[in-house]
């Protein structure tokens, strides 16, 4: 089964890549009907954006061959659009710069490459063109090296089409991680209408947890059937961000804000499956208080109820 889903995707990733290099043109001749390949355009490129450099380095940064790179040096010495500068502290080393010429001819490939992109943008609504945004950033994420930077992490209020994220993603995890089926989507729809429907801004609280600007997480503290207890509930970090920390931040912040708006308990309901979220209940303090076997969303599971006294 594993083996099959990975031939589907690597084959789902290929379509895409033939459809997005056909609708950028790179399988031209000449990228953006410039007189330059997509390879000379992307050294141009990093000339003109990134400054004086060595062969070396425009070599590492674009990942190109050392060869390749040097003929198509050579042509745009040849044609006068770059200067070779000989490194005062190496003679074996040069900086290259883009000259006066090469600099014109690489203005219009920059301005013809910026239309294209408007005008594949333009028609969408500004929505779409943030799904698309984040899609792109998360394609990076996924697939870049380790060496990247530390993501940013951040938490904020929820804003239009979050709680609708919230229960999608709920669903779509714990039906891929735990088999739960489409009545666990009703719950999580339930208490998100529930929440938005009977808000009560001094009393309780939703917050959405950022990664490098996409969602990658939510809690939401409300108020319990009992006076003087909250209750905490869709407590999620997306796969992606998991190691980060962020479910301790999104439960911490629910005892934070519980304690400001006088509350004297937290209670909160879970499985003894979960074992992540029960790892950051017990270190904030909750005290496993109860459980019972029952048979919920398909699944033979062990429900738990978790207190956490202010």
């Amino acid at each position: 089964m594993a083996k099959a889903a990975l031939s589907e995707h690597i084959e789902q990733v290929r379509d895409f890549n033939r459809f997005y290099t056909r609708r950028i043109g790179v399988l031209e001749d000449h990228f953006l009907q410039s007189p330059f390949s997509l390879a000379e355009a992307r050294v141009l490129y990093e000339l003109a954006h990134g400054g004086r450099a060595t062969a070396k380095e425009i070599g590492e940064a674009l990942e190109l061959d050392a060869g390749y790179l040097s003929r198509i040096l050579d042509r745009f010495s040849r044609a006068r659009l770059i200067s070779r500068e000989a490194s005062p502290s190496d003679g074996r080393k040069s900086f290259i710069t883009l000259t006066k010429k090469g600099r014109a001819a690489f203005a219009p490939l920059d301005k013809r490459s910026r239309e294209e992109v408007g005008a594949m943008l333009k028609p969408l609504p500004e929505r779409d063109r943030q799904r698309m945004i984040s899609a792109m950033k998360t394609i990076a994420s996924l697939v870049d090296s380790p060496k990247a930077e530390r993501p940013v992490v951040s938490l904020r209020a929820p804003r239009h089409g979050d709680f609708g994220w919230i229960v999608a993603r709920h669903a779509e995890l714990y039906a891929e991680e735990y088999g739960w089926g489409d009545p666990f989507e009703g719950l999580c729809a339930q208490i998100a209408a529930d929440f938005v429907n009977n808000f009560d801004p001094k009393r309780e609280c939703c917050w959405i947890a950022e990664c490098n600007g996409e969602n990658a997480g939510s809690v939401m503290l409300v108020k319990d059937d009992k006076p003087g207890v909250a209750r905490l509930r869709l407590l999620l970090v997306e796969p992606r961000a998991r190691g980060l920390g962020i479910g301790t931040r999104l439960t911490d912040e629910c005892i934070r804000f519980a304690r400001k708006a006088g509350y004297r308990s937290i209670t909160l309901w879970t499985h003894s499956v979960l074992t992540g979220a029960r790892r950051i209940y017990e270190k904030a303090g909750f005290t496993l208080t109860s459980s019972e076997k029952r048979r919920s969303w398909g699944k033979d599971v062990v429900a738990e109820f978790w207190d956490l006294k202010l």
